[in-house]
């Protein structure tokens, strides 16, 4: 993350995200396939790395990430997709991995309250306390409990293209975005 400073001296929370140019690899049509998509690849990667059905499909060489996105826009193959279809204004979503917390306890993972550090409690200040007693034999499905934290798909709507460099293939959007550098992210445009 960066701060930018706008014309009027304002500064703005924002993050630079780098993004290279996509090639379209495939195009999906209501007639052939029942909906309408194109598939696009990203980055380079190894030729040693693909296997033979990849290299089979890519044609063109060895894409670090291969995704597939419903529009209803005509494209063809070997199309490059970049910058040029964002502009400084627009609202924004950017979809991605977050961070992952590893193995964490109920106060940090849902944000229980923990127990009181009297009458009798020793150590219970950060247990979860009672899962529910009654007649059942089992532990219910959703019962939140301590385990992995983080790792999930987030996506993070309405950021606002502050900045466009064309040049260097990069974007600065107001606010956060989910992951650490290096997390291959999705902007999404409205």
């Amino acid at each position: 993350m960066v701060q930018y400073f706008t014309e009027t001296g304002e500064c703005i929370p924002a993050t630079l995200i780098q993004a290279e140019p996509m090639t379209v690899t495939q195009v999906k049509t209501v007639e052939k396939d029942g909906y309408s998509a194109v598939q696009v690849g990203h980055g380079t990667q190894k030729e040693s790395r693909l296997s033979k059905a990849v290299k089979g499909h890519t044609k063109n060489g060895g894409f670090r990430a291969l995704k597939e996105v419903k529009t209803a826009d005509a494209k063809a193959v070997g199309d490059v997709i970049d910058l040029s279809i964002l502009s400084e204004g627009d609202i924004v979503s950017v979809r991605g991995i977050s961070k992952g917390k590893g193995f964490q306890g109920v106060v940090k993972r849902h944000g229980f309250k923990g127990g009181r550090r009297s009458h009798g409690q020793k150590h219970s200040e950060r247990e979860p306390g009672s899962i529910g007693g009654g007649l059942r034999s089992r532990v219910p499905k959703g019962m939140r409990m301590a385990g992995r934290m983080g790792s999930d798909l987030v996506q993070v709507k309405n950021l606002k293209v502050v900045a466009i460099d064309a040049k260097n293939n990069q974007i600065l959007v107001s606010g956060a975005v989910p992951g650490r550098r290096g997390t291959l992210l999705e902007v999404i445009g409205k």
